[in-house]
């Protein structure tokens, strides 16, 4: 099973990461927690390149070009073995993030980005996406002051963001489960421990 944690930056996807990961091994499953980009030599690599204040510029289209070479990696090392071992991989990000922050903030066409990344991915998308939805500003609130590339960037960028979250999540309906990130650690958790359930239940493919 292939399960996404995407959203906003500072909606508290790693700490779900990790209560979800103990949840399942508790139950006898084999989990394998990756992050995008990176995991790889090749995607830290480029994470570094990508999310390093300071770096050299990165246009829009450039930036959806290593973000998906660092993906196709992942997939090819780490997810598509995994998931062909039956392992529950947990992955933190994936293809809806660049679709959102290169293309509905960044201006890149997003059909052309979905179409590089199935291609990228040999077309594998998760058996559930969990979207941590969270206004713009709070999310802002809760980030460190020291932030990478990415979390540096405008209110109004993170506003386009958190729109196209939701955008993308209403084309895949029975994918895709929208948390409300406000609630509390555990809350949360009792949503993502419920939606995992109905995936188990009754899996999309």
């Amino acid at each position: 099973m292939f399960i996404v944690f995407d959203g906003i930056d500072g909606a508290g996807k790693s700490t779900q990461i990790e209560l979800t990961r103990d949840w399942l091994v508790a139950r006898g499953r084999t989990v394998e927690v990756c992050f995008d980009p990176g995991s790889t030599a090749l995607g830290l690599e480029l994470r570094k390149l990508l999310l390093t204040p300071g770096g050299p510029a990165i246009a829009p289209i450039s930036e959806m070009l290593l973000f998906t070479a660092a993906r196709a990696q992942l997939v090819e090392e780490i997810i598509r073995p995994a998931v062909n071992r039956g392992r529950t991989v947990l992955c933190d990000r994936y293809i809806f993030s660049t679709v959102v922050y290169q293309g509905h903030a960044g201006g890149v066409a997003v059909d052309k980005i979905w179409q590089v990344n199935m291609a990228a991915t040999g077309g594998l998308v998760p058996h559930l996406t969990l979207l941590f939805d969270l206004p713009a500003a709070t999310a802002q609130e809760r980030l460190a002051p020291t932030r990478d590339r990415m979390e540096s960037r405008s209110l109004e960028f993170f506003e386009q963001v958190r729109r196209g979250f939701l955008t993308e999540a209403a084309g895949w309906p029975a994918q895709v489960t929208i948390l409300d990130a406000t609630q509390s650690v555990d809350a949360i958790q009792r949503c993502i421990r419920k939606a995992i359930g109905q995936i188990e239940e009754c899996p999309a493919r």
